[in-house]
């Protein structure tokens, strides 16, 4: 299993959000991006939330190291399961970020593994995995 802290940077793994805004802060952001102060919307919401996780980093933090998630990217590879088995052990999955089983994990091996799964953020698997873990995901 690897374990990585990710930091935004163009490029990494994005998920899609949909926001309610009223008409008045939809107003004011699209004159900020008029006026040039960001390149669009989608700029300065990004802004927007780094800057409130920003504020409220430690409080993750300790919320983090509190409940035993990982932080960043959890990947799990068929190789990763297959010794999780060959141990007679079960996993725990605990993510603030982005959980990953790889594709060539088959549905059987990740019921036989896998005891629980709680991701904040993402979690990426073939469809058949998921379905296989629904009863798991929390």
């Amino acid at each position: 299993m690897s374990v990585h802290e990710l930091r935004p940077k163009a490029g990494d793994t994005t998920e899609k959000i949909t926001i309610n805004l009223g008409v008045v802060d939809l107003g004011q952001i699209d004159l900020l991006v008029r006026e040039g102060f960001y390149s669009n919307r989608t700029d300065l919401i990004r802004t927007a939330i780094r800057n409130q996780l920003a504020t409220h980093s430690e409080v993750v933090r300790e919320m983090v190291a509190r409940k035993t998630f990982v932080l960043g990217l959890q990947h799990y590879s068929h190789r990763d399961l297959e010794a999780v088995r060959a141990a007679g052990q079960r996993l725990q999955i605990k993510v603030l970020g982005l959980a990953s089983i790889a594709e060539d994990v088959s549905p059987e091996l990740a019921r036989a593994t896998i005891d629980s799964v709680v991701v904040l953020g993402a979690l990426h698997a073939s469809p058949e995995v998921k379905a296989a873990l629904a009863d798991r995901i929390h």
